[in-house]
């Protein structure tokens, strides 16, 4: 009874988080084939008119297949560090200039250890969100970067109100998107690497830990993460969560779960997992909430039993909160202390 009184609360609390933001968009449903076009695979399989579902889903097949080439980048050469930011061009940049130069507020711990911390925020995050972890982890020694998503703050058209072309719709364009992350991670890798910082950490929170797990599957540097809501496949998450409901409505009349699922199959974590397993002496740990409307529990145990069964170094915390609540008194304070104490022990 007192657990059903609990949850019942936390879930009211939920909505009322999730339905005070009024300005999200049902947006038009787009193959973006203009965008897959420009994907390194794509040579592999030029588009010869046999439909664009049946080409997506074979170059999400080829991006799996040569994940190397897909995520991979020619390292920037014109990073510089101003009023507090790291910026640079992406290398992997999008038909849309403000989107392309990398944004990442600079929180140096007061001593140089050579350890750092790249912090990826959640979908939607205002340019502030997540400052104040950046100043806990400085606080305790490891320097950090919170990194600008792409389409979000710093880097958000003109003509958007929220960060849609990160996650929409257009399923060509959210993978480019999320393409794009994880690029942008690893080239902040090589600016860190350049400061002398060489054991580095990451954390993504929401959509963060998704760009997080895909880029430390790709990428060796990174020694230590810190998944912070993770999910098996972002068509499952879009499908059932509360805050995407929006996306799914600008879908649903076009395709069915089961069709949505192989066509962001290459940003999907669970289809990286073996490749993340390679890396053995990475540490991870898992975070989701007990009673999460977006990513739903029931995917957030399927990811953690794919880890285990892989023999993936892992620890995995259950926060009895949802996912935005998350972000709310006391809860936000029990997550950066899993966060911080993970980090300041394995880094």
């Amino acid at each position: 009874m007192i657990k059903s009184l609990y949850s019942r609360w936390i879930n009211d609390w939920e909505k009322h988080l999730c339905f005070r933001s009024t300005d999200r968009v049902v947006r038009p449903f787009e193959w973006g084939l203009d965008y897959a076009e420009r994907w390194p695979v794509a040579y592999r399989l030029p588009y010869g008119g046999e439909g664009p579902e049946k080409w997506l889903r074979e170059l999400n097949r080829l991006a799996i297949e040569y994940s190397d080439e897909f995520y991979g980048y020619v390292p920037p050469s014109d990073f510089r560090l101003e009023g507090g930011f790291v910026r640079f061009q992406s290398p992997a940049p999008s038909p849309h200039p403000a989107n392309n130069v990398v944004h990442g507020q600079w929180f140096p711990a007061e001593k140089h250890n050579g350890k750092a911390v790249i912090v990826l925020p959640h979908w939607n995050a205002s340019q502030n969100q997540h400052g104040g972890l950046c100043q806990g982890l400085a606080k305790f020694g490891l320097s950090a970067v919170r990194l600008s998503l792409p389409y979000h703050d710093f880097r958000m058209p003109a003509e958007l109100r929220r960060a849609d072309y990160a996650m929409s719709s257009n399923i060509a364009r959210t993978i480019d998107a999320t393409r794009q992350a994880v690029i942008d991670i690893r080239a902040t890798i090589d600016w860190l690497h350049q400061m002398g910082y060489h054991r580095i950490g990451i954390c993504g929170t929401s959509i963060g830990s998704c760009y997080a797990c895909l880029a430390s599957a790709h990428d060796s540097r990174i020694n230590v993460n810190v998944f912070n809501h993770c999910s098996t496949y972002v068509a499952d998450v879009v499908w059932t969560g509360l805050s995407t409901i929006h996306v799914k409505q600008g879908l649903q009349d076009h395709l069915t779960l089961e069709q949505l699922r192989p066509l962001w199959n290459a940003i999907s974590p669970v289809n990286f997992l073996d490749k993340l397993a390679t890396h053995k002496d990475k540490r991870s740990i898992f975070i989701y909430t007990e009673y999460d409307t977006t990513f739903i529990p029931s995917l957030s145990q399927d990811i953690v039993r794919e880890v285990q069964q892989r023999g993936i170094a892992n620890k995995v915390v259950v926060l009895p909160c949802g996912h935005y609540t998350m972000g709310e008194t006391p809860f936000k304070f029990m997550d950066g202390y899993h966060i911080i104490n993970f980090l300041k022990r394995n880094l």
